[in-house]
């Protein structure tokens, strides 16, 4: 992960300064703390955390921008995306389904990979199940980190993009 790289795309500026000071911050931390080795952790999931709040402020920012939630949902203390998120209980939420939402107006393929992102990212780093402690190793940190930037990249540009792009196909 390239933290010049990132700062050039498109999504960079569609990132709230919140979310890039997460960002910042947890490139810091892995290049430039962690990435010496001079202390070796049994869990790197720490690692993960900016990138993973960042994940959801982004996928609420998303949503709200493309109509799937409200303002009041946006700013609301109560919306649980890994609830309106999951594939099981798509039926169950009807039209409130982030999943239903993202496969119709998205692909199905694009709804997984948010889902698997998240679970990855968040259901799988942050609970702790004493018979399951998951460890993280430094490898498999960069790698949740990557997959999360690359999710957050796909949605921007297929939900984001391809509605302001059809939008101005409407007009022309």
């Amino acid at each position: 992960m390239d933290k010049h790289i990132l700062q050039q795309e498109p999504l960079w500026n569609y990132f709230s300064q919140t979310q890039k000071d997460l960002v910042l911050e947890g490139q810091y931390l892995t290049q430039d703390i962690i990435r010496d080795h001079a202390f070796h952790f049994k869990d790197y999931s720490f690692l993960i955390f900016p990138f993973a709040k960042t994940y959801e402020g982004f996928l609420k920012q998303l949503f709200k921008d493309v109509k799937f939630i409200s303002h009041l949902d946006y700013i609301s203390d109560h919306l649980r995306l890994g609830k309106l998120l999951s594939p099981h209980l798509e039926i169950r939420l009807g039209e409130r389904s982030l999943y239903r939402k993202v496969s119709e107006c998205g692909s199905e393929a694009l709804a997984k990979r948010i889902w698997q992102t998240w679970k990855l990212g968040r259901n799988e780093i942050f609970h702790y199940f004493p018979h399951n402690l998951k460890a993280v190793s430094f490898r498999a940190a960069e790698q949740t980190i990557e997959e999360i930037l690359e999710t957050m990249r796909e949605a921007y540009n297929e939900l984001k993009l391809m509605r302001v792009k059809n939008r101005l196909m409407q007009y022309n």
